[in-house]
């Protein structure tokens, strides 16, 4: 998971600052020097780290934190707002050009994920109101532009080529014309990558840019990389001025030291970070987001975001009624499981969720997503009518489910326990809100350990 190593640190660390009742100029050293090992661990910068430290050390050593009620979090905060500000501050969007389209370029090195994230950012980009074409500039690198074509299939996305024997800026020049004449309002450019930074892929680079003058030139970097992806970002920066990062394979970065530093080093924003393999796994990149997620604040934002994009809210609204009629039944058991699955792996989910962003808390839940693929065979190996009265499974029935799920027993008998106890949840979570209106509610509002609850 995502800054897993670092988050972890960083959240034991203020876990023992939060046991103390008042805090010494002493207690904030020993904190900031378990940050700053963990910030070094991370793969940050180590220049980067020192300023940092020095930073919230300045704005934490003070009467007004130090004399303050509750001065460890008030240290948390200051650590967090730091790390927020490190990141960028503020998420930075698109800049659009006045009059249609608006050209990105995406650039990088080979083997960062280049043409997939150019792929993404049209889809990302197309669910945000835009018209997007992709352009096959890539004349290099064997099958680049089939690449772009077979993800442009996918998307169902136009994506202009001239094959691979028309230089990169004439093939930028023709794209931007034919986008006028079809009425795209923003095209992506997949330029070619190099296995190194050299002036000949400098100079090509900048020969596009001069063709079709950008309003955007994004680098896409590997975050696991570490200091390389830093490195990489601030020599393109120097040669070509860049206006953003886009950080790959976020969700397989435990570290995190690019996000941490890039910004402060080259001076680039990070705009987008891949989190994940399908196409629809980008996200804009949000700092104060992600220093919530770093110290286990959750990442509410995020998640409803990603739920309004992925749940029908027709579906919402008849699932709603159903609880309230409680006549929910494993088929619609089975299709919130699936539109769950929808909005990304679990594990990132769940780290969104505030409380459970510590990585030991997720770690102890002891859940494997693949347990969802046997759950899935459970229900469809059901019939129609014992889909809807889960309540008359009984053990002939079960036997039969088990053996066309390829299961066992104990497994159909764990998951129609679960079942029930949802239901029982739900009920109860319908029976507060009545209450809440008739105006009775008591201490225990839910029922949590009385007989028949499921908690």
């Amino acid at each position: 998971m995502v800054f897993s190593g670092l988050a972890e640190r960083l959240q034991e660390t203020f876990k023992k600052l939060k046991g103390k009742g008042r805090l010494t100029e002493e207690d904030v050293d020993q904190a900031l020097k378990e940050v700053r090992r963990a910030l070094i661990g991370a793969d940050v910068n180590f220049l980067v780290v020192k300023d940092f430290i020095a930073k919230v050390k300045e704005r934490a050593i003070g009467s007004d934190v130090l004399q303050s009620l509750t001065p460890a979090q008030q240290v948390i905060k200051i650590v967090h707002d730091e790390l927020a500000e490190l990141m960028g501050g503020s998420n930075s969007k698109i800049e659009l050009a006045p009059a249609p389209p608006t050209v990105i370029m995406m650039v990088g090195l080979h083997g960062a994920g280049k043409t997939t994230t150019t792929a993404k950012l049209a889809n990302l980009l197309r669910r945000q109101g835009r018209r997007p074409m992709l352009v096959a500039a890539d004349i290099y690198r064997p099958a680049a532009i089939k690449q772009l074509q077979v993800l442009g299939g996918q998307l169902n996305m136009p994506v202009f080529s001239m094959g691979d024997s028309v230089a990169p800026p004439d093939i930028a020049r023709a794209a931007v014309d034919k986008a006028k004449r079809d009425g795209n309002d923003l095209i992506i450019i997949d330029t070619a990558g190099r296995l190194h930074i050299d002036e000949e892929l400098m100079a090509e680079l900048r020969r596009v840019v001069d063709a079709v003058h950008p309003n955007e030139i994004l680098l896409v970097v590997d975050s696991m990389t570490g200091q390389d992806a830093v490195n990489v970002a601030k020599t393109f920066n120097e040669m070509l001025s860049l206006t953003g990062v886009v950080l790959t394979k976020l969700d397989g970065d435990t570290r995190g030291g690019a996000a941490l530093s890039v910004k402060a080093v080259t001076g680039c924003p990070i705009k987008f970070i891949g989190m994940g393999e399908k196409l629809d796994a980008l996200e804009q990149f949000h700092p104060e987001r992600m220093a919530d997620r770093i110290l286990g604040m959750g990442d509410v934002m995020t998640l409803i975001e990603k739920a309004q994009a992925n749940f029908d809210a027709e579906q919402v609204e008849k699932l709603n009624k159903r609880i309230r009629s409680m006549e929910f039944t494993l088929d619609d058991f089975v299709q919130q499981i699936n539109q769950v699955k929808k909005m990304g792996p679990l594990d990132q989910i769940l780290g969104m969720i505030p409380g459970l962003g510590n990585m030991k808390k997720l770690k102890d839940l002891d859940f494997d997503e693949k347990e969802l693929v046997f759950v899935e065979a459970i229900i469809s190996s059901m019939t129609p009518w014992e889909r809807q009265n889960p309540q008359e499974i009984k053990g002939n029935r079960r036997k039969r489910i088990a053996r066309g799920s390829g299961t066992s027993v104990q497994d159909v008998n764990r998951l129609l326990k679960q079942f029930d106890q949802t239901r029982k949840m739900m009920r109860q979570v319908m029976d507060m809100e009545k209450n809440i209106k008739k105006g009775k509610v008591g201490k225990n509002p839910f029922g949590f350990g009385k007989k028949g609850s499921p908690f």
